[in-house]
Order: structure tokens, then sequence, then C-alpha cells
């Protein structure tokens, strides 16, 4: 069943996935599902909804990302990075969230699934220092813009940028980003069947 839904939500995109990258984002949900019901990770309980609201809502954003070492902060349960990272095996993906029982979760999937590019950590964001900056920020629901970027700000390489997943845009979010960061994109994402707006927005730092 999830597997035909996913086929078929896929199919209403540009993504070309293999038989094994479905495979692993089905073995994501029902996972999340059977950890959910112990450790209530996300308000969705419904694995059709996840498909939707979870999956492709993250894997829209693949191919917009530009460079190979990006960091998902404030992952929650692994969103958006698993399902980027199950898409895009010649990525690297650190998965950042604070809350240990998210980590652990998101370390069985990677066990599960035998993902080889994706490094779970449990950290405040203010906290973790990376050894070297990444191509790309990710968030997805997990603070305003400006505070992202306030609290983020030190791990982006050089070159990198961020990348912030919103839902409806507000204007004055993109108006009150701090001074030192520029928007360099914004665009809509179109997600199959969610009855929602999605859009990326891009940031840069100013030098």
């Amino acid at each position: 069943m999830l597997a035909t839904r996913l086929a078929d939500l896929i199919a209403q995109t540009d993504l070309h996935l293999t038989d094994l990258q479905q495979q692993q984002l089905v073995q994501l949900v029902e996972l999340l599902n059977k950890w959910n019901k112990a450790y209530n990770l996300t308000s969705v309980r419904d694995p059709k909804e996840m498909l939707v609201r979870h999956i492709l809502d993250s894997v829209v954003v693949g191919p917009h990302l530009q460079g190979s070492r990006f960091i998902d902060v404030g992952t929650g349960p692994g969103l958006p990075g698993l399902p980027l990272a199950i898409c895009n095996p010649d990525k690297s993906f650190v998965l950042l969230d604070s809350l240990g029982k998210r980590i652990r979760f998101i370390t069985t999937v990677v066990h599960t699934l035998g993902l080889k590019n994706v490094t779970p950590v449990q950290s405040r964001v203010e906290a973790y220092q990376p050894e070297q900056g990444f191509d790309g920020v990710l968030s997805r629901a997990f603070a305003s813009l400006s505070d992202m970027l306030q609290w983020c700000h030190h791990l982006p390489a050089a070159h990198g940028q961020f990348y912030a997943l919103k839902g409806q845009l507000d204007p004055q979010e993109l108006a009150d980003i701090p001074s030192g960061f520029e928007v360099i994109g914004q665009q809509p994402l179109l997600v199959p069947e969610l009855d929602a707006q999605r859009h990326l927005v891009n940031v840069r730092k100013v030098s």
C-alpha cells in the first residue's frame, strides 16, 4: 500500500528515484510510525499522510541543493535530512537535534537502512562547532529566519548558504533578517497532494 502510494506521489514530480530509494523511504515511514506510538516524534499519525507531509515535503528540496556537505539543524525525527540523504547518496548530511529520543530514532534508521552518508549529532545548535563549514545549512519548521541565521551563523563554509523550508512566506520575516546576510532566492515548492503552501528561501552571508 505505502509503496504504491509513494510511487504515485513521486510520479507527480520531476524526481527520479531508484526502487531501492523508494523502498528505503517506505521503511523510514514504517519506522517513524512504529516509534511514534511510544515516543511521539510527530503529530502526523497516518503513514499515508507521512508520505506527503514528511517524505515528499522533504525530498522536493533535493534538486535545489548545491554542494556535497549539509547539516539539518533542529532535524526532529530526521526531516528533511533522512529523506534527502536517501535520495542523494552522493551528498553527506549531519542531522543535529538536542533531544536524545530523536537522535536515537535517527541512529536506528541509519543502522536499519544501511545509510552511509548520515551522521546523527545530539547538541544544541549554538554549541555545535564543526571542524569545517558546510555547503548548506538546512532548516524545516525550525525557527524564524532571523533566529536561524543568528543561531547557525557559524555553520556554513565561506561559499555556503542557508536553505530555509517555509510554509507561507511572511514578507516581514524576510525583511527582518540580521545585517550581514542577504536573501539570494525564494521559490515555491510543489508538494503533490499537500493542501498548503511551501517555499524555499536561500540566504548567504555578505562579506
